[in-house]
């Protein structure tokens, strides 16, 4: 499936919200991987501070934008979203890299990719693109924390 059109738009599957949501538009689903796009705004709340009159995406908000990118997957793959009982949790991130700076108007292109699953623990790797050059790669785990239950 290419129309992104036939996704569900990321505010139905995924929890986040802004200042904190980092993807935009989902334009490929498989089962086992997600393309998505995200457009870097001037006036997002990092800027104020990171850097002021040279502005660079910090580099954990790049792996958040990434790991944001695999929620959206393995929420899809598990059959849930914004209903689900309880939050995807990053347990593990590796390998983490980052080539290049991302600024103001870059436009993103995010990738991730189901690697394995295991006791619960869903491995993933992904990366980021910027007009088609490596911004950044890394490997991650997530899993599914449910909400507690209150105790009777």
């Amino acid at each position: 499936m290419t129309d992104n059109a036939a996704f569900k738009p990321v505010k139905d599957v995924l929890p986040h919200r802004e200042p904190f949501l980092f993807v935009d538009e989902i334009l490929e689903l498989t089962e086992d991987t997600v393309r998505a796009r995200r457009t870097v705004r001037a006036d997002e709340p990092q800027f104020e501070g990171h850097y002021p009159g040279r502005p660079i995406m910090p580099g954990v908000l790049l792996c958040e934008t990434v790991l944001q990118a695999g929620a959206y997957l393995m929420a899809t793959r598990m059959g849930k979203g914004s209903d689900m009982k309880g939050a995807p949790v990053v347990t593990r991130m590796n390998s983490v890299k980052f080539r290049r700076m991302v600024t103001p108007g870059d436009v993103l292109e995010i990738y991730s990719e189901h690697k394995r699953s295991m006791m619960g623990a869903h491995m993933l790797s992904g990366s980021i693109k910027c007009e088609g050059k490596l911004v950044c790669s890394l490997e991650f785990s997530v899993m599914l924390v449910e909400d507690e239950q209150p105790s009777t």
